[in-house]
């Protein structure tokens, strides 16, 4: 069964009803929210880009191209291969909001994971 929806969002932006479980997906603790006043239903920062690829990448857009070939790789495997699995699960049941601290999603990762998560595989 495909994904029903998945949706991509700010942790900045305000909370929709039509939400579903909202998990972020960042490596890293966003900037200028305390943890206690973050509106999310999971911190997944094993589906998140390494390090390494995330200093590599810098969201160069020349680069972009690339950063998802390697994310895509990444996420076939280990921790990041079970958390994008327990995702897919999650959205299967309904919507999921995909929480990212980026401001250009074009060219974040969570571009890349949203597809990811809809891809029937």
């Amino acid at each position: 069964m495909a994904p029903r929806s998945v949706r991509i969002a700010r942790l900045y932006d305000q909370q929709s009803p039509d939400d579903g479980p909202r998990v972020l997906v960042d490596r890293l603790w966003p900037r200028g929210v305390a943890r206690g006043d973050a509106r999310l239903d999971k911190w997944l920062k094993e589906v998140a880009p390494s390090d390494g690829l995330r200093r590599w990448y810098g969201h160069d857009p020349e680069r972009f191209e690339e950063f998802e070939k390697r994310y895509r790789a990444e996420l076939e495997t280990g921790a990041a291969a079970a958390a994008l699995a327990d995702l897919k699960h999650t959205a299967r049941r309904g919507p999921l909001t995909a929480l990212t601290a980026a401001r250009d999603h074009g060219l974040s990762h969570v571009t890349v994971l949203a597809a990811a998560l809809r891809d029937p595989r």
